[in-house]
């Protein structure tokens, strides 16, 4: 039977980890936890729950969560966020595989927003790769989003159950996240020489914002998915408003 390692990054995670390693009970052989530099309860939280906790400087996503991976001592490894947790269906659906693990395994992922789980809006099921063997996938990207990178001849089946993701619990933590998600995007941009037009700036947040709403039939999530659609569509356009004002100052140089 193949051990698996959970590993999971912190930063000021008090409020969400103790739910999240609740949820590896019984599934993962041991438990990594990363943090950078948390000063609320994580660390404490996590010691009583006799995980394996390290202290590291953040070095990006990628990176920090290939550092944590490194130190795993299992032949898989199963990559959570902090904020998300094994459903009961999930545990049940991975429990009986450690006894075969081959390749990769892929789950869905259900978002919480302000208490609203979130099936439309593009959100569901947001499918992730993240249980994988230790030594064939590693996490690649520098901005807004990780990608986990497998070897091309793994094998990767899907099982049933959802990462119950808790991410956003607030309209104004959704914003504030949405605002930081585009800075980064812009950045990302930015980095690749794309430049900001016009009608990218007036077309892309209506175009994203009928996608969501109507194509991805947000509307089914009532008031939390017009919310979702309204400011993804405004990230959007802040992402290419960034873009213009960086583009601005290397003119200037």
């Amino acid at each position: 039977m193949a051990s698996v390692s959970a590993v999971i990054i912190t930063l000021n995670e008090a409020a969400n980890i103790g739910r999240c390693l609740a949820s590896l009970k019984g599934v993962a052989d041991e438990i990594i936890v990363a943090d950078s530099g948390s000063t609320d309860d994580t660390e404490a939280i996590c010691r009583a729950s006799n995980v394996r906790f390290f202290r590291v400087e953040w070095l990006g996503y990628s990176q920090t969560k290939n550092w944590a991976n490194d130190l795993a001592t299992g032949d898989y490894i199963l990559s959570l966020d902090a904020d998300e947790v094994l459903s009961e269906p999930l545990r049940q659906a991975i429990l009986p595989e450690k006894k075969h693990l081959s390749g990769a395994y892929s789950f869905n992922r259900l978002t919480n927003y302000c208490g609203h789980w979130v099936r439309y809006c593009g959100w569901y099921p947001d499918r992730k790769v993240r249980l994988f063997p230790k030594n064939q996938a590693r996490w690649e990207g520098e901005f807004v989003h990780e990608i986990l990178q497998t070897d091309s001849s793994l094998n990767i089946r899907h099982l049933s159950g959802d990462i119950l993701h808790y991410s956003y619990n607030s309209l104004a933590d959704f914003k504030h996240r949405m605002d930081r998600y585009s800075t980064l995007a812009a950045e990302d941009l930015h980095n690749r020489g794309k430049k900001a037009s016009w009608w990218k700036l007036v077309f892309s947040p209506l175009l994203k914002f009928i996608i969501l709403y109507f194509v991805r039939r947000g509307f089914l999530d009532g008031k939390a998915g017009g919310e979702i659609c309204y400011f993804s569509a405004q990230a959007n356009y802040l992402r290419y408003k960034k873009l213009q004002k960086l583009n601005a100052a290397d003119a200037l140089r």
